[in-house]
């Protein structure tokens, strides 16, 4: 979900940030850059809102980073002033109101650092073209001209994008140039679309009968571990696939040992160690909140229940019967030479991610032409022993992100002007990905690429798919 609001934005033109209401105002959308060093800016947006009762609340999007809805905490505004905190990432912002520059100028703590971070209003753009009323996808050739436009100026960055439409299914890959070219067998980290093999693992084992959507999460937590309570009420496995339990994005103590691989030191003592202290700050089912924690929570579960590992739960349930021989998380010798090498925002070659304990939330490694099998699954093209499981997914419904979405299990269901588009997307230090599928017109779109820049993938696959335009490269 980290390129939600990007999403939204191309399919409806309605869809655009609210400029501050007046000037001395936090309440609004704002944009700043932070200068992490001399090579390095991170582009950033904070969108301030008031309740009812004059609380303020907001959001922060790290748009570089592909992070977006990260909460904010202890928003205030007093006599030109303004700060909040940023609990996910342990972060402060402190600021006055600049007249002159009609925007807030301040300072950014985090890891005992400081940088200077100022912020303006949110620069409306204008509304983009209406969609195409009669679109197809795209033949190869032009396929090809996209991606190539998008890695033309991005050293070591490929793409291959695969297509299913009634004609069939189709792969093009490209770059990087200069290097070995990708290929149909080139593996990539999936990132967050990991979470939906999860939830289709809750949703198979439903219908098995070994687990409940209903079930309590605390039922499958080790003995003397505990959840999280909030109103006399539980969290139960429905609430972790529909992000909607009230966890946060991440837990507070991640050590980042190696900030280049976040998860990797993350154990399951800090887990347990983490659910057993933290407080709710919002009703379980009350609202939508994206939360890493709770999707890798729910694989964690899931596989205690089924007496044996994640990665083992998911070749028992979902790879072997679909036949997904090169979807995997430990990579064989072969695997490893296809792996493909990925960038972060700046185009530096980073290091693969590790997710031991919350390996449900991003773990898996894929190629495009096991994704196109498994979209075809989920589309319902043909039939195999995980069709009723792909169904239940579908058939829950709660409010997701932002008007006209929609979540089900682990999918977001998007109704743009063109119809319903069930979709997610995923993203790691090095890779983005997306993939997205119109049942009724029997469509879908895999984008895979090695590097974290944006934008990536999101919009090529919507674009492919229903005619949205594509960023600028």
């Amino acid at each position: 979900m980290r390129q939600l609001r990007r999403l939204l934005a191309v399919i409806f033109a309605a869809f655009l940030l609210a400029a501050p209401s007046a000037a001395q105002e936090a309440k609004g959308d704002w944009e700043g850059a932070l200068q992490v060093n001399p090579t390095m800016k991170l582009r950033l947006a904070i969108h301030i809102a008031a309740g009812a009762d004059g609380k303020l609340t907001g959001t922060m999007d790290s748009i570089d980073q592909g992070a977006f809805g990260i909460l904010l905490a202890a928003v205030a505004q007093t006599d030109g002033a303004l700060a909040f905190d940023v609990p996910a990432v342990a972060g402060r912002y402190e600021a006055k109101w600049d007249a002159g520059a009609k925007g807030w100028a301040g300072t950014w703590h985090q890891s005992g650092m400081s940088w200077p971070l100022a912020f303006s209003p949110h620069a409306l753009t204008p509304p983009p073209p209406p969609l195409p009323t009669a679109w197809e996808i795209p033949k190869d050739q032009a396929i090809a001209a996209l991606i190539d436009t998008r890695i033309a100026a991005r050293q070591g960055e490929g793409i291959v994008i695969g297509v299913i439409d009634p004609a069939g299914r189709r792969i093009v890959a490209r770059g990087p140039v200069g290097a070995k070219p990708f290929n149909r067998d080139t593996l990539f980290e999936i990132g967050s679309m990991s979470k939906v093999f999860t939830s289709l693992l809750l949703a198979d084992m439903t219908l098995r009968g070994e687990v409940s959507l209903d079930d309590p999460a605390a039922k499958y937590l080790p003995a003397g571990a505990r959840m999280p309570e909030r109103g006399g009420k539980q969290i139960r496995l429905r609430d972790l696939a529909t992000h909607s339990s009230g966890l946060p994005l991440l837990p507070d103590n991640m050590p980042f040992g190696n900030p280049a691989n976040p998860y990797a030191d993350y154990t399951e003592a800090m887990l347990l160690d983490f659910l057993g202290r933290y407080q709710l700050t919002r009703d379980i089912g009350s609202k939508y909140e994206y939360s890493n924690l709770g999707v890798g929570l729910l694989g964690y579960l899931l596989a205690r229940r089924a007496g044996m590992s994640y990665e083992a739960l998911l070749r028992d349930r979902i790879l072997r019967p679909l036949g997904m021989k090169d979807t995997a998380i430990t990579l064989s010798a072969d695997q490893k030479a296809r792996f493909a090498q990925g960038h972060d925002a700046m185009m530096q070659p980073v290091q693969a991610w590790d997710l031991p304990t919350l390996a449900g939330a991003g773990a898996i490694r894929s190629t495009a032409q096991d994704m196109l099998t498994f979209l075809e699954a989920a589309m319902g093209i043909r039939r195999t022993p995980l069709s009723p499981a792909f169904a239940l997914m579908l058939a829950e419904h709660r409010p997701g992100a932002a008007p006209n979405v929609q979540t089900g299990l682990a999918w977001v269901r998007i109704g743009s002007p063109r119809g319903e588009i069930i979709f997610h997307d995923g993203g790691t230090g090095g890779f983005r990905t997306c993939m997205a599928f119109d049942r009724a017109k029997h469509r879908g779109v895999v984008v895979l690429t090695n590097a974290a820049r944006e934008p990536s993938s999101n919009d090529l696959a919507i674009h492919l798919l229903i005619g949205a335009p594509v960023a600028a490269p």
